[in-house]
């Protein structure tokens, strides 16, 4: 279990959707994952991170206080950031993980991706993000581009391990104490006759976005 008494983010990203993406085998086969959340609250806020390798072991935790405009540009804040420490500790070809509460984030990272594979460079989607988040949404469509592979899923606030990272970035500062790690994680082991699990690009796609506070 990971911190807080939350589950790896492995099992959290295999068991979340992935907005326009399905889950083919080999999504369980992610080097990294990476949790973010912004919080606006005020005139004040923070941003959290959370970056696990695939067989659980933490590769770095973040907390640190902001003041974004609102809730929105926190979320892409804290991406860009989350984006920023894992590309520091993991290898060009390494496979991600995104973990995300915010609905329209997940959305435009997955059709971003999902943009690079077609022969014209276009999303199958609209993409549109707030305005006054162009800058990160920038240096995050950079660093997406600087992994081997990449897919976003959505999940709920409560579950998000910087939820509380973002919230309380005073009270957790001393996450930002712990020694940088560079932790590569173990080769998996193939497993014979292994259920290709169902495509859950679409689980509760109804309603509208949502995104913590």
């Amino acid at each position: 279990m990971a911190a807080h008494g939350r589950p790896a983010l492995r099992d959290l990203f295999d068991e979340s959707p992935t907005p326009h993406i399905a889950h083919p085998p080999r999504t369980h086969h992610r080097d990294f994952y990476v949790a973010t959340d912004g919080s606006f609250r005020g005139s004040s806020g923070g941003l959290g991170a959370v970056i696990e390798t695939r067989d659980g072991t933490r590769v770095a935790r973040v907390a640190t206080a902001d003041t974004p405009p609102d809730n929105n540009v926190a979320e892409y804040r804290a991406l860009h950031l989350g984006l920023d420490v894992l590309a520091a500790r993991a290898p060009r070809d390494a496979d991600v993980g995104v973990l995300i509460d915010h609905d329209a984030l997940a959305s435009n990272v997955n059709s971003a991706i999902l943009a690079t594979q077609h022969p014209d460079g276009k999303s199958p989607r609209p993409v549109s993000v707030p305005t006054a988040t162009e800058y990160h949404w920038r240096g995050i469509r950079a660093r997406l581009s600087g992994f081997d592979e990449v897919r976003a899923a959505r999940i709920d606030s409560d579950q998000n391990p910087a939820h509380p990272l973002a919230n309380a970035p005073t009270q957790y500062r001393h996450v930002n104490r712990e020694p940088d790690r560079c932790v590569l994680p173990e080769a998996p082991k193939p497993s014979a006759g292994e259920f290709p699990p169902p495509s859950r690009a679409d689980r509760n796609s109804g309603g509208g976005g949502r995104a913590s506070d």
